[in-house]
């Protein structure tokens, strides 16, 4: 009678050791091999040059720095790069075609003049993406719970665009 082995062979086979991070942001792949707790927010700015991501708060109270985070806003200040292994990330430079066509919140910014200083409108243009995206025709109540700052007062305009964007999304005439 066969008797089974008391070990059975079994072949490791050495992983390579994965060093840095993978991210895609705005279709484009990054490796960052610095800081894990570097927030993504200096990532953007200081090592890819990519500034509508804006410095405001540091606490995640204004919202300067929204980008959406594999398809959710995310405020990039408060977002260690450790947290966004093979994340995907769009910037307020990632909305715009490949022909360089305008995304239809930006479109709707232009088209009601929403920006004042302008600071803030990066992460308001993010914010309004991703309540269009969950609600696609909000109301004055859906668009205030943004509760992204904006120091020049610009809430009316930016509602209006948003109303806008709704509209330009779901193909209806102004």
């Amino acid at each position: 009678m066969p008797q089974a082995p008391l070990m059975q062979r079994t072949t490791i086979v050495p992983q390579p050791i994965r060093k840095g991070i993978d991210v895609s942001i705005n279709g484009k792949h990054f490796r960052h091999t610095g800081d894990p707790d570097l927030p993504l927010l200096w990532y953007l700015r200081d090592e890819l040059r990519l500034t509508g991501c804006k410095y405001g708060c540091d606490d995640k109270s204004c919202g300067a720095c929204s980008v959406l985070v594999n398809g959710k806003l995310k405020r990039a200040c408060a977002v260690p790069m450790a947290k966004l292994v093979d994340a995907d990330i769009t910037t307020v430079e990632g909305l715009a075609g490949p022909d360089g066509s305008l995304h239809p919140v930006q479109q709707a910014w232009v088209d009601e003049d929403a920006i004042l200083c302008g600071y803030c409108q990066p992460g308001q243009i993010m914010a309004a993406v991703d309540l269009l995206a969950r609600k696609p025709d909000p109301g004055d109540a859906d668009i205030d719970r943004i509760a992204n700052l904006c120091r020049c007062g610009s809430y009316p305009r930016i509602r209006r665009a948003i109303h806008r964007a709704a509209q330009i999304l779901q193909g209806k005439p102004k």
